[in-house]
């Protein structure tokens, strides 16, 4: 992400690796020495928005609903600027598929509502495919981030 704008202060969510995910480790310690704080998403409901709260390595975290590791409920929330997601696929154009759930649509969209953020999605390259299947839903990406390139994303 060394392309990509990132504030001293700024909060960057990134999220903590299930199955075969990209981890976000190397990211977020790289995140921190750019003077970034972090946090993990948590799933406070199901079919809801996610939440975000602070994080720092070391820190205690629980099993989340669906396998994900998250902070403790006492950890402070925190609104993010940037949201790394995960993704099973992803397209040049913005276009992303996760696990399905529709969590990071939800919350993207909310947060977009609210104030201006960035989305990132976080893969490897070999998960670049042409087209996916989108809804008016699915929220774009502004960014790609892979162990090959940061792409851009233009017109979204």
């Amino acid at each position: 992400m060394a392309n990509i704008p990132v504030e001293k202060g700024a909060v960057v969510a990134l999220y903590h690796p299930i199955k075969d995910e990209l981890d976000t480790a190397p990211l977020g310690r790289a995140l921190i020495e750019r003077g970034a704080r972090l946090a993990l998403p948590v799933v406070a409901r199901k079919n809801a928005p996610l939440e975000f709260r602070a994080f720092a390595y070391g820190d205690a975290l629980l099993k989340g609903v669906h396998g994900s590791l998250e902070p403790e409920a006492d950890a402070p929330l925190a609104e993010p600027d940037i949201v790394v997601t995960p993704l099973l696929g992803f397209t040049r154009a913005g276009g992303r598929l996760g696990l399905g759930g529709g969590y990071y649509d939800r919350t993207l969209a909310g947060l977009r509502a609210a104030r201006t953020i960035m989305a990132v999605g976080y893969a490897f390259g070999a998960q670049e495919v042409d087209a996916l299947p989108l809804s008016n839903l699915d929220q774009r990406l502004d960014w790609i981030v892979t162990e090959r390139e940061a792409i851009r994303v233009a017109n979204k």
